[in-house]
């Protein structure tokens, strides 16, 4: 007689918590950690835009100017005219990194199915916050102002911060089977809003001092943690013996049945449900999935699509939420950092709140269809919020729970179902790539949505907002 499902699930939970060590939970904090490091120095630019703005504009629109350097020497650097000019450089400086970042996750995911992950990735972190540090603090000391230097650290910055998100959900999923996935990688998946929030933190208290110390902290930060990734991270159980995903053959029969991918079929074998994405036995490591390959899988395709419609959103708000908090309301650039940290909090709860229904409906597509239904509201509430700051937090909030869960949900839950399917099996090093592709063609739509919220937004705020509700 079949056990219903609810009876089936709970000895899959009991099993997650008894395969727990310290180890996975290093392996957790590492991970989280080092791609809230990579958001961080994202953050920084988005939240000093205003600043850097004024510094990019002739006097009398930069009203610091004298107080910063000799009016003769400012005179001769600024690169526009007006603050529209540089507004739109600055949405174009988006629109780059986002299409360089979609580029290099395409590539980072296939060589992250093939290389060391933890050298991609301290590489891309360290390497990553050396460019962050020439683009906004190195230039500003020497009073370098070039639009095609900007440009060009911009797409090498989007190239190496590829390297991150493939990664290491290829090493979280490496270390943690289906069990509970929904839950465990929608509270994981929240390290790219706890990354804005940390960013947004460190910018506001040294904006003070120059939006150049800004981008310094942050590049500091992020290159020490790139050395403690290459130092700490273990990237597969059997790095310190212990068995891998799937290797232990004594568990019970409604176990198995619960670690079973959720984007696989139910007519599989019983054996093998939780296989290593990534072996580290040479002599029994199976071949890379090829590029091709992974795009047909089933539901790759579509989940990248509907990813990109939902990446151009959340990423709009990543990039442009404080300056348009400070360009409509008049609020100042600090305390607009510091209030668009409640979009990144309700994002957080949303997606663990989300992974972990979707863990008890064993579905995600309902969940994620009907939080989008709900985000549209939402949008259109928060397009008429008052110039209140605690109701604007508010409504901010439940945008962010409505937004940024399902963005982490497809991101990181849902790639994992993807890459983990019974079609893989014999060829199990998929992940990193298929992770690439459903991120990358996310980036791809999102960095053709920068470009046109900067200039949709000469329009009116309201026609942006339009905008996100139509994606």
């Amino acid at each position: 007689m079949a056990v219903p499902g609810a009876l089936r699930r709970q000895p899959s939970n009991r099993g997650l918590v008894s395969h727990c060590t310290h180890h996975h939970v290093v392996v957790f904090l590492l991970t989280f950690f080092s791609y809230s490091l990579l958001h961080a120095s994202r953050k920084a630019f988005s939240n000093v835009k205003v600043s850097i703005s004024s510094q990019w504009t002739p006097f009398p629109q930069n009203s610091t100017a004298p107080e910063l350097q000799p009016y003769e020497l400012w005179n001769s650097s600024h690169l526009f005219q007006n603050a529209e000019e540089a507004t739109l450089f600055l949405g174009t400086l988006d629109t780059i990194f986002l299409f360089s970042y979609a580029v290099g996750l395409f590539v980072s995911g296939i060589v992250g199915d093939r290389l060391n992950l933890r050298w991609v990735l301290s590489f891309g972190m360290c390497s990553s916050a050396l460019v962050v540090f020439s683009f906004g603090t190195l230039t500003e000391w020497l009073h370098f102002y070039n639009k095609w230097f900007y440009c060009c650290l911009w797409v090498v910055n989007g190239l190496l911060q590829s390297t991150g998100w493939p990664c290491v959900v290829a090493v979280m999923g490496n270390w943690f089977g289906k069990a509970g996935r929904g839950f465990v990688f929608g509270l994981w998946s929240a390290c790219a809003s706890v990354g804005n929030i940390l960013g947004a933190f460190l910018a506001s208290c040294v904006l003070k001092y120059g939006y150049e110390y800004a981008f310094l902290v942050t590049a500091s930060v992020q290159f020490a943690g790139g050395v403690i990734v290459f130092f700490g991270l273990l990237t597969s159980p059997k790095e310190v013996g212990l068995p891998e995903l799937g290797a232990d053959e004594d568990e019970a029969s409604v176990e198995e049945d619960a670690n079973r991918p959720l984007m696989g079929s139910d007519d599989v074998d019983d054996d093998d449900q939780n296989y290593s994405i990534q072996a580290t036995d040479n002599d029994n490591q199976p071949e890379a999935i090829g590029f091709f390959q992974a795009c047909c899988l089933p539901g790759v395709v579509l989940y990248s699509l509907a990813y990109a419609c939902l990446k151009l959103v959340n990423y709009s708000f990543f990039f442009w939420l404080p300056f348009y908090l400070s360009s409509n309301f008049g609020w100042k650039e600090a305390e607009a950092d510091q209030l668009s940290i409640w979009y990144d909090v309700g994002g957080i709860i949303g997606g663990t709140i989300q992974g972990l229904i979707s863990d008890v409906l064993q579905k995600r597509a309902p969940v994620l269809a009907l939080s989008l239904l709900f985000a549209v509201g939402s949008l259109f509430g928060y397009s008429r919020s008052p110039n209140s700051k605690p109701i604007n937090a508010v409504i901010m909030t439940i945008t962010g729970f409505f937004i940024g869960g399902p963005s982490n949900m497809i991101s990181s839950a849902i790639s994992a179902d993807l890459g983990r399917q019974d079609l893989v099996k014999g060829s199990s090093e998929a992940l990193a790539t298929v992770t690439g592709i459903v991120d990358g063609t996310g980036s791809i739509g999102a960095a053709v949505g920068q470009y046109l919220v900067s200039l949709i937004q000469n329009l009116g705020w309201m026609w942006v907002f339009y905008f996100f509700i139509l994606m």
